[in-house]
């Protein structure tokens, strides 16, 4: 019973070396690394995607709890737009004269 005991035991012992051997060889062939890459620019992309959605939720929180909520695309009023450099905006009216 010891003898059998021992020998199933270093079977499964080879048995499992061997496959992580083969498994290790396989990792630096250059479809393993080229796996491994790619495996690593989805990785890349996921975590991305979870730090944009993210920041998106917090921005939404945050505009909700300061109220900054947007309703909408953002536009300027005629009368929020901002001389630049002396320069009154263009309007409608004076680019009409341009013509």
């Amino acid at each position: 019973m010891r003898r059998g005991f021992w020998f199933v035991a270093g079977a499964g012992a080879g048995v499992y070396v061997m496959i992580r051997a083969r498994r290790a060889a396989e990792t630096f062939t250059p479809d393993g690394l080229r796996d491994r890459v790619a495996g690593l620019g989805v990785g890349a992309h996921l975590f991305a995607e979870e730090v944009r959605a993210g920041m998106t939720e917090r921005e939404t929180e945050l505009r909700e709890r300061f109220g900054l909520a947007l309703h909408g695309p953002l536009e300027l009023e005629a009368h929020d737009r901002i001389e630049i450099a002396g320069r009154r905006p263009a309007t409608n009216e004076s680019l009409e004269g341009t013509h």
